[in-house]
Order: C-alpha cells, then structure tokens, then sequence
C-alpha cells in the first residue's frame, strides 16, 4: 500500500471550490497528525491544515474559513475543502503525516514525517 495518496486538484476557475483527499497506509495514519501543505512557484512550502486523528483541527491562521479539514478514520482518509478559491490558491498541494507534538499537530514541515507525491492545483480568472 502506498503510504500517501493524494486525489483531487485539477484546474478551477476563481470563486468555485476545491475538495483534495487524502488516503493513508494504516502504519502512516497511526502516526496521527495528517495535514496538507502548499508550495507555490517560487515559495516556500506552508501548512494550510491539520487534523489530530482525535478530531481536533488546525488551521494557518489567515487560511481559516475558506479551508475546511476533515477526517474519515473508517477510511483511513483526509480531505481538504478550499471554498471561494483565490488566484494565489494555485500550487501544489502536498498531503503530509507525522507524529503529534506535544498532544498537537504544529503546522511546520519538520513536524512532518511522511509527504505524498504532491497534486496542483490552478485557478484561473
């Protein structure tokens, strides 16, 4: 079993919405904290979203809102909602695990263990 599988993505025009998922390994999703990440050209990778197993969520916080994180543990499966897409929406989105911190689900790449291949998302006017 592949250990992150990302589905979605694709090109959406501005205004619209977005459903990204995300699928773990049962060793993977044991570990936790899944989240997803974006990279646009030229920037640094962010976090946008992360979900404890137990429920509990995180958002970046000018991201909350317009994101919705969720979870489906039967399932093994992650999914992002983006609504009102924005032009500066568009990257690659990257579905990520790893370990809890602390009891939480920090936002930051070094707290990640596990990253899938990545999914773009463009969003055009």
């Amino acid at each position: 079993q592949a250990p992150l599988v990302q589905s979605g993505g694709g090109s959406v025009e501005s205004g619209g919405s977005l459903r990204l998922s995300c699928v773990a390994s049962n060793y993977i999703y044991s570990k936790k904290c899944l989240a997803w990440f974006r990279q646009a050209e030229g920037k640094e990778r962010e976090g946008v979203a992360s979900i404890h197993t137990l429920g509990k969520t995180y958002y970046q916080r000018r991201k909350k809102g317009r994101f919705t994180i969720s979870q489906n543990n039967a399932k093994n499966a992650m999914r992002l909602e983006v609504d009102s897409l924005l032009l500066e929406d568009s990257a690659m989105y990257y579905c990520a695990a790893g370990a809890p911190y602390g009891g939480e689900c920090p936002l930051h790449t070094w707290a990640m263990s596990y990253w899938g291949k990545g999914i773009s998302v463009a969003v055009s006017s």
